[in-house]
Parts: structure tokens; C-alpha cells; sequence
């Protein structure tokens, strides 16, 4: 007994407690960016009178401002469908054939609205709950393009060009229906990460109502800050890239359509805003800006570090470059049938 008490009596106690780190929020780098616009408001006030400033500034409330309102309807119908939709509804609907369930799966998309940061961990839910990745992917890629919330907003962003409605449709839906067919022939379930793969509980202790509220705000703060960077952009854009350079794309079909697939991937907007964005840049023909809108919803940068985060890297890695150039083709067909032509 002694000896276990001496023993006890001489192991090192680890009181020490970890260094707190200075916390950093938003209210803090909005306080920083107050004592700046102080300590420099005459530079500031000569640099916003500019005419460039005014222009960005009116396309940047402009943007957002038509935006906000699909964003946010969009944002509380995919906390409902969380919360009061079990995936597992889905799941039963489908035909056990994958080459028929992958087509019923992208329809689906069009009754189950959200953003395409919300169809990823449904997505995943999906195949944790025993459904064909093939067929979780096929809705992947049609629910944040072919819902109504993205089809009206497209109808509220070309006033004059409705057949872009129906282009944006088809096109999208062609891409989620092709990428299923694909995966169900060429794809393996190594590539997915074991921890995408395991089955989790339905219930995770949390009410319906508490899950809504968690998913629509979750959805609206990561959505919102994409809009703002996509309404910058475009501000950014509109000002700083003489127009004749957008204009000099007009003559050239080919590289018009393959600057804006790029440019979907790079400004990474949400589905709900993307056509206002598409719809600002007038000076492009109709079938560049059609396959800006059906490349965005289905690939972009912050898609593809979702996935890699929610799949792993090696489906990431070979999952997106195939959905661009499936989209930028589906795009591009879609808007020949439609438009009948170039336009």
C-alpha cells in the first residue's frame, strides 16, 4: 500500500491549462475594417466618388438584390425537405434497375428543391441508406439545376428569351442523367471513401424543427457569402474587363462557351442567383451564357472540395472533370436544339 501511495505521490500532475487562441470572428474583422475606413476615409471618399466605383457598386446591389429573395426560398425549402423528408422516401420510389432509377432519380430532382451544397450530404445519405451511387449521383447533379426555384429565377433573368427556361432544363437534366448512366457503367465503389459508405442513424437526437432552423441557416450563410463573392465578381467584371474583349467573344462561338464553363467553375455561384449573373452579361450570345448556367450547378470550386470532403479525393478527382465536359456538351446541344441554332 505504501508503495503504491508513494508511487501516486510521485506522478507529475498536469494542471497546466492549453493557451486560449484570440478569438477571431466576424465581429472582429468588421471592427478592423472600421478602424481602417477611419484612419483612411479621405483616400476612401475620393477612391468611391470614381465613376468605375459607382458602375461595380449598382451591378453589385443589382445582382444581389434580385437574388436574395430565390435564394432564400430556395434555402428554407431544402431545411424542410431535411427535416421533414426522410431520404428514405426516395429510396422506395426508385426501380431496382439502375438504368431506369438513374432517369426517376434526376427527375426527382425537380420536386426536391435546394442548393448544391445541400444535395451533397443528402447524396451521401442516399447511398448510406442503400441506394446505387449512380442514382444518388444522378440526383446530385439535377436537384440544385432543374428544381422550380432555379427555373423561375432563370425566367425572371431573361424576360426576353424564355426558351432559356426550357434550354437550362434540358441541358441540366441531360448532364445528371448522363453522369448516372456513366458512373453505373465505369464506376467503382473503391473510389468512394469508407466513410461515405457508412451507415448512419436516422435519429440523431436533434427535433424537426431544431434541423430545419441548423440546415436553412447553414445553407443561407454558406449560399449568401457565394452570392456575394459571385455579385463582386461581376461587378469586378463589368468595370475592370473593357466590354469589347466580352464583345470579341460574340464572333467566336467556341471560345465563348469555353470561357464561361470556366467561369461557372471559378465564380462558384449558387444555382438560385447564377442566371442573373449569366443574364448581366449581355453582350455574349445566349448559348455561352446557357452553358455557363448548366456547367455551374453541376461543377464548380467549392462542388469539388465538397465532394472531396464528403466522397474523398479520388472520386473528386475523376467524378468532376467528367461532369464538365459532360455538361459543357449537354450545354451545348441543349442550346442548338432549343435556340435551333447559334444565337
Amino acid at each position: 500500500m505504501t508503495t503504491v501511495a508513494a508511487d501516486e505521490g510521485t506522478q507529475p500532475h498536469h494542471n497546466h491549462k492549453p493557451r486560449r487562441r484570440l478569438p477571431i470572428g466576424s465581429l472582429e474583422i468588421l471592427c478592423v475594417l472600421l478602424v481602417v475606413a477611419v484612419v483612411f476615409q479621405d483616400s476612401l471618399a475620393s477612391l468611391l466618388s470614381s465613376e468605375e466605383i459607382r458602375t461595380g457598386a449598382t451591378k453589385f446591389v443589382a445582382v444581389c438584390a434580385q437574388a436574395i429573395p430565390f435564394l432564400v426560398l430556395g434555402v428554407l425549402i431544402s431545411g424542410a425537405i431535411a427535416a421533414f423528408v426522410p431520404p428514405s422516401v426516395l429510396r422506395k420510389v426508385l426501380p431496382r434497375k439502375q438504368a431506369l432509377a438513374v432517369p426517376v432519380a434526376g427527375v426527382a430532382g425537380v420536386a426536391l428543391p435546394g442548393c448544391e451544397c445541400a444535395s451533397v450530404p443528402v447524396s451521401r445519405r442516399l447511398i448510406q441508406q442503400g441506394v446505387a451511387p449512380s442514382v444518388a449521383l444522378a440526383f446530385l447533379l439535377a436537384a440544385p439545376a432543374v428544381n422550380p426555384i432555379v427555373l423561375v429565377a432563370t425566367a425572371v433573368a431573361f424576360p426576353g428569351s424564355p426558351e432559356m427556361v426550357l434550354a437550362r432544363f434540358l441541358g441540366s437534366l441531360a448532364t445528371a442523367i448522363g453522369m448516372g448512366w456513366l458512373w453505373a457503367r465505369f464506376g467503382k465503389l473503391e473510389w468512394i471513401a469508407e466513410r461515405a459508405l457508412r451507415r448512419l442513424p436516422d435519429d440523431d437526437g436533434k427535433s424537426k424543427w431544431l434541423r430545419f432552423v441548423e440546415t436553412a441557416r447553414h445553407d443561407l450563410v454558406d449560399s449568401g457569402g457565394f452570392l456575394v463573392i459571385g455579385g463582386l465578381t461581376a461587378a469586378v467584371l463589368s468595370v475592370a474587363v473593357p466590354a469589347s474583349w466580352l464583345e470579341s467573344l460574340s464572333g467566336q462561338i467556341v471560345l465563348g462557351v469555353i470561357v464561361m464553363a470556366l467561369l461557372a467553375v471559378i465564380l462558384a455561384i449558387c444555382s438560385e442567383a447564377d442566371a442573373f449573373v449569366a443574364a448581366s452579361l449581355s453582350m455574349l450570345p445566349l448559348l455561352p451564357r446557357l452553358v455557363f448556367l448548366v456547367v455551374g450547378p453541376a461543377v464548380d470550386v467549392k462542388l469539388i472540395a465538397l465532394q472531396a470532403g464528403t466522397f474523398g479525393k479520388k472520386f473528386a478527382f475523376r467524378f468532376a472533370p467528367m461532369t464538365f465536359l459532360v455538361a459543357v456538351v449537354c450545354g451545348v446541344v441543349a442550346g442548338l436544339v432549343v435556340f435551333g441554332g447559334v444565337r
